[in-house]
């Protein structure tokens, strides 16, 4: 089968790419390589594809419906869209919000348009956000839970994805899953994330910023069970294509509080972290917590990762990656 991959240059859409691949299928990996942080990591995640037959990668912003339509033009018998394309990061969208108006409702209406246009008409899983809950005091939060009051404007653009998702299906008749990511960590991860940022300036003997006094915490999810949900949302569309697709949480189901997280950092870097306590961000959030029973029901989706196990493979890649 074929599966277009957008974000593939991505964290999370580099490991699905290299998953996809192992289970066979043909894989059109698009991504546009911005700058939002170091192209050389999207490069590095590139050159770790290199050598598999069954991935062509094409530069292409999704966003603009020429070049998605002009990346995909020998293609358009895919069997499926994994849209894992975005403008990433909650605080960022403070201060540019366009990017990810841009981006990630523009960009949505771009896969949604080629799907419905396609032989095919591939069903499309694709990334959403925990950030959508807001600040949902009711936990866990499940996907039935009200998600009308997002507190950034990254989750206002998720948001709109899943109700674009949801226009296509009743017009269009594109099939759709959406999947709600819980802060995704792991090797090759994003460097504008705790676990990147605190690895960072703990092994330089800097200090890290400790949002609203440590009192938070933060459903943290390891890659490789991320993917695993990917997978059996992909594996399932495919098989059910005609059946309503709902859109699921995945996270790990144990929120770690952030004093705790830091605490797992030092052990695995070998030091302590130079803490500052600072207020909250306007566009955070105290908690995050994901209720997983229906992907568990659906998706046979089953983290097995713990933060105590997940975060010195993270440090283990990052040193070597950084050459410390």
């Amino acid at each position: 089968m074929k599966a277009i991959v957008t974000g593939a240059a991505g964290f999370i859409g580099f490991h699905v790419a290299k998953r996809l691949a192992s289970e066979g299928f043909d894989i059109v990996a698009i991504d546009n390589l911005n700058d939002y942080y170091p192209v050389a990591l999207k490069e590095t995640r590139l050159s770790a594809l290199d050598g598999q037959s069954n991935i062509r990668f094409v530069r292409a912003n999704i966003a603009n419906p020429r070049e998605f339509a002009e990346a995909i033009a020998g293609d358009t018998d895919a069997d499926i869209i994994v849209h894992l394309a975005a403008q990433a990061g909650v605080r960022y969208s403070v201060e540019n919000p366009a990017a990810y108006v841009d981006a990630n409702v523009h960009g949505q209406v771009t896969v949604f348009e080629q799907a419905r246009q396609m032989p095919k008409r591939p069903p499309v899983v694709y990334a959403s956000s925990s950030s959508v809950y807001g600040a949902n005091t009711k936990v866990p939060f499940s996907e039935g839970d009200p998600v009308d009051h997002p507190v950034s404007v990254y989750a206002a653009t998720k948001r709109s994805g899943e109700l674009l998702a949801h226009s296509y299906r009743h017009v269009h008749k594109v099939a759709s899953t959406g999947l709600r990511f819980f802060t995704v960590y792991g090797p090759y991860g994003r460097p504008d994330m705790a676990p990147w940022l605190f690895t960072d300036a703990i092994l330089k003997g800097e200090p890290i910023k400790v949002y609203n006094h440590g009192r938070m915490e933060r459903d943290f999810t390891f890659i490789d069970d991320i993917v695993n949900g990917v997978f059996g949302a992909v594996s399932r569309i495919l098989a059910n294509p005609d059946e309503t697709a709902p859109i699921y949480n995945l996270g790990n189901n144990k929120p770690v509080a952030l004093m705790r997280f830091i605490e797992i950092i030092e052990k695995a870097c070998g030091r302590e972290a130079i803490k500052q306590f600072a207020p909250m961000p306007p566009a955070d959030v105290e908690r995050t917590y994901a209720d997983i029973d229906l992907a568990a029901r659906d998706l046979g989706f089953s983290p097995t990762t713990s933060l105590e196990e997940g975060i010195p493979l993270f440090v283990e890649w990052f040193r070597g990656y950084n050459g410390r």
